[in-house]
């Protein structure tokens, strides 16, 4: 489906359907995006559940959001790691309650999660694949296994829970080459879990055996496009999927373009603070103006692009 909105780095114009007893869980937010997004959705009012694998970080990275008077919670979460995520789930169960928004950077009591945590291991300009399988398994699978473990505990609230997954342009299907894969992840008919998973399962016996640069996989940061254009295809089939069993949790994307954090070494158009506002934004559209299956990039307003 076709989106196309303003999306300035205020909150929504209107009335906010969102309050304290919203809450939101961002994933790797104990520095860069993730940490300005967690920031600018407790401004917002909003119930933070702040990630990071690291217990020491993550509290550091916690403790002055809440001096100023927010409302953010850390919790230790790798979701790279099959026993942390299940442990986080069972204490958003039991102890939160459910969630409204997961905002996965790398994701009332309105369930949002921003799937913010991610990594790379390649420097500006240059294109190792040397830990492809790490990459992947963070980007993508850990993302797809912590939303799958999350989505029984979304609230489903008349306000419509949100899953904004921080994406990239890299993982778009015009840096693939190869007409093959473009077709499979073309075909919405017949795009499947297991098709997506097969397709990333060939790019990692590709490395292995040093066959990967002739295959039509994409040409820069080719790990982490490939990781990102797992977790597009992701994303756009369980769109499909809740919107088909009537399920009240849409799902996005959003690429924030080349922003200044730690990843890109400092080098970037943006601050992470500009991103978050934008994110934040999209994170909290009105319900009768939220879509599902959309990829935002960060362009012009009205320039937005279908996943």
């Amino acid at each position: 489906m076709d989106y196309s909105s303003s999306a300035k780095e205020s909150a929504p114009a209107g009335a906010a359907w969102w309050s304290r007893e919203t809450v939101a869980v961002v994933t790797g937010a104990n520095r860069g995006i993730g940490h300005a997004l967690a920031a600018r959705l407790a401004e917002h009012g909003l119930t933070v559940v702040l990630t990071a694998r690291d217990g020491a970080r993550g509290e550091a990275a916690a403790a002055p959001l809440r001096a100023r008077g927010l409302a953010v919670v850390f919790r230790a979460l790798d979701v790279s790691d099959p026993a942390s995520v299940a442990e986080f789930a069972a204490w958003i169960r039991d102890d939160v309650g459910g969630l409204d928004i997961l905002v996965s950077s790398f994701a009332p009591f309105v369930a949002v999660q921003v799937n913010n945590a991610a990594v790379s291991f390649n420097e500006i300009n240059t294109n190792s694949v040397e830990h492809a399988e790490t990459v992947i398994r963070t980007n993508f699978y850990g993302a797809k296994m912590l939303t799958e473990a999350l989505l029984p505990l979304f609230r489903q609230s008349p306000t419509t829970s949100r899953i904004l997954n921080i994406s990239s342009q890299l993982g778009l299907l015009n840096k693939v080459s190869d007409p093959s894969l473009k077709a499979l992840l073309l075909d919405e008919e017949t795009l499947t879990e297991a098709a997506i998973e097969s397709m990333v399962s060939q790019f990692l016996a590709q490395v292995k055996d040093g066959t990967w640069g002739e295959q039509g996989w994409p040409k820069v940061w080719t790990d982490y496009s490939v990781s990102k254009l797992a977790l597009n295809a992701y994303s756009r089939l369980l769109a499909r999927r809740l919107q088909a069993r009537g399920a009240r949790v849409s799902v996005n994307c959003f690429c924030p373009g080349f922003t200044r954090t730690d990843m890109t070494k400092g080098w970037g158009k943006r601050t992470a603070e500009e991103v978050a506002g934008v994110g934040a934004r999209l994170a909290l559209l009105p319900p009768a103006e939220l879509p599902t299956g959309t990829f935002f990039k960060w362009c012009t307003p009205q320039l937005y692009s279908k996943l």
